[in-house]
């Protein structure tokens, strides 16, 4: 499901469970592992998806367990994007195609995010689901998205092509699906060369007011 390995100093970890590449607590606790890993054996960490799907967002088979087990899981989830958002390496994803919930603030979690054109759907639809967003999903996606379309991404739960998410802030660059994997290894290498404790110190500085609130509402 999760494969790890690394190259140039960047630790490549491909997710690919043959699905939506859902978020359920094994997916948790294997990017924990390989966040673990890259902390020893690298510099970068690029993150990749299946192609078509980056991530469908939380397993609803955990949902559907009731509210203990969805509270379980957002939670822990939770904690697993806080510690992407806070990572010391460069964390560069490679988003192939669709990236709702989930997946979506995985993107937001990550530095920088490379997409791929193509007919994908990227953004946050809780409110269509009839959810509402957690703290943790509010702070990264004021930390990360435009201010213009903070409301269509967050309260009208719009989702964007490729294209659009580059706008709103879920991707920084969009390319051509050949292209995404040497595009996004190129970024990570270049970034791995960067000091890490400048470049960790830099990023907690930056992202302290969000890091905090997401804390306590975690503890």
């Amino acid at each position: 499901m999760m494969d790890f390995q690394v190259s140039s100093g960047v630790a490549i970890v491909a997710m690919d469970d043959g699905k939506a590449n859902a978020v359920g607590h094994e997916f948790v606790d294997k990017m924990n592992q390989a966040l673990d890993q890259a902390e020893k054996e690298a510099k970068a960490v690029l993150i990749k998806g299946r192609e078509g799907v980056f991530s469908g967002g939380f397993d609803l088979k955990e949902f559907a367990k009731g509210a203990d087990a969805t509270t379980e899981l957002v939670n822990k989830g939770a904690a697993m994007l806080l510690r992407l958002f806070r990572h010391p390496q460069p964390v560069i994803v490679a988003c192939a195609g669709h990236a709702v919930a989930a997946g979506a603030f995985t993107l937001l979690a990550a530095d920088t995010r490379i997409g791929v054109s193509g007919p994908f759907k990227i953004g946050l639809n809780e409110t269509a689901i009839g959810m509402t967003l957690p703290t943790f999903g509010l702070q990264l996606a004021a930390a990360r998205l435009s201010k213009r379309l903070q409301t269509k991404a967050t309260i009208q739960g719009h989702l964007f092509t490729p294209e659009e998410a580059m706008d709103a802030g879920f991707l920084d660059q969009v390319v051509a699906s050949e292209l995404l994997i040497d595009t996004a290894f190129s970024i990570a290498a270049e970034l791995a060369k960067l000091p890490t404790e400048a470049y960790a110190a830099n990023k907690l500085a930056v992202r302290a007011p969000y890091i905090e609130v997401i804390e306590s509402s975690l503890a």
